[in-house]
């Protein structure tokens, strides 16, 4: 079945970078599936941070715009989120997740289906 594993998160000072990695498994032809990085802070919802299509192309939530990279390493299977310059709003449960075969870019979350367990980011200021 298909499974996505979040690592990297944990506690950076504001100003700070992480890169979180996503390894999927379970399925084949994983280049051609929509990928997608959320996030869900204390008592707020679950919100899109980015995704990137079987193109490249990318989309990006405007808090997060010129700061995260979403990037893939089809060989490895696995989706990484650099982020950069953090401060304490980007504190939250990230998960990754997949869309739908051949799915334009969005931060729908109902164009995913299949979501990881999450990874926790603290930002620290």
């Amino acid at each position: 079945q298909v499974q996505l594993v979040e690592s990297g998160g944990g506690s950076v000072q504001a100003g700070g970078s992480l890169r979180l990695s996503c390894a999927a498994s379970g399925y084949t032809s994983y280049g051609t599936y929509l990928m997608g990085w959320f996030r869900q802070a204390p008592g707020k919802e679950r919100e899109g941070v980015t995704a990137i299509d079987r193109t490249g192309r990318t989309i990006y939530a405007d808090s997060v715009q010129g700061r995260f990279t979403v990037s893939t390493d089809n060989a490895k299977n696995t989706l990484y989120l650099q982020m950069n310059s953090l401060n304490s709003e980007d504190t939250a449960v990230y998960y990754c997740a997949r869309g739908g075969y051949s799915r334009s870019r969005t931060l729908d979350p109902t164009a995913f289906n299949y979501w990881g367990q999450g990874t926790q980011v603290t930002v620290s200021s």
